[in-house]
This record gives C-alpha cells, sequence and structure tokens, in this order.
C-alpha cells in the first residue's frame, strides 16, 4: 500500500457517508466491522506515519479522518454498548489501537498497546 492508497482509504472509511461499507456508517448501525477491516485501516495508518514523520504538516482532509479515527470510533462505540449492541469481543481493543495509530502520526512517535491495554511508544 502506498501513501495515495492509505490516504484514501482512511478517508472513506470515516467521512464517505455513501460507502456502506465504510468502518463509522458500521458503527453507527451497530454493525461489527468487515472482515480485513481494521486490518487495512492499521496498515494504512502505519503507511501515512512512515511517510509523514519528519514532514512537519498535514492536509486538512486527512487530519479530520485521523481526528475522527482518534476519537469518534470509540464514541461510537461506547453509544452502541450503551444502547445494548453485542460487540465482537475485541473491538474495543482494536478501536484503542486505530486511536493510538491516529495520535502516533500527529506525535511522530509510533504507539502500541501492550498485553493488558497499556501505552507503549515504540520511537
Amino acid at each position: 500500500m502506498n501513501y495515495e492508497i492509505a490516504r484514501k482509504l482512511l478517508i472513506d472509511q470515516t467521512t464517505n457517508e455513501e460507502n456502506s461499507d465504510a468502518l463509522f456508517n458500521h458503527l453507527k448501525q451497530g454493525k461489527p466491522p468487515v472482515p480485513g477491516q481494521i486490518t487495512s485501516i492499521l496498515l494504512a495508518l502505519k503507511v501515512i506515519f512512515e511517510a509523514l514523520k519528519d514532514y512537519p504538516g498535514l492536509d486538512k482532509e486527512l487530519a479530520f479522518a485521523l481526528y475522527k479515527l482518534g476519537i469518534r470510533g470509540l464514541q461510537l462505540f461506547a453509544a452502541g454498548r450503551k444502547a445494548g449492541v453485542d460487540w465482537p469481543p475485541l473491538l474495543q481493543e482494536d478501536l484503542q489501537r486505530i486511536s493510538l495509530a491516529a495520535e502516533s502520526i500527529f506525535c511522530g512517535k509510533w504507539q502500541t498497546l501492550t498485553l493488558g491495554g497499556k501505552m507503549k511508544d515504540e520511537g
């Protein structure tokens, strides 16, 4: 995956209301992600991180998608849980990984979750 494909994927997963398979559209409907979707998003985030780690700025559209990935996914998860949605067992942890990866792009250090859900900087 290259930068342009990764950028498009992240924007489509967060801002494309017409894409019924977009992650946020699924979460809004109380549906789990499409198989492989979380992995693709995490890969795209890593590609973006590597491409931009020494670059001082972000374009507005990508920044908005990253912001939404960092915050909105977990909010939609919490809202679904409150409404009684039976989410897949690892979805919350997956959304936390996505959130940390998005944050990593802003801070310039790749961060991951360790066993037990604690954050770890990988430099």
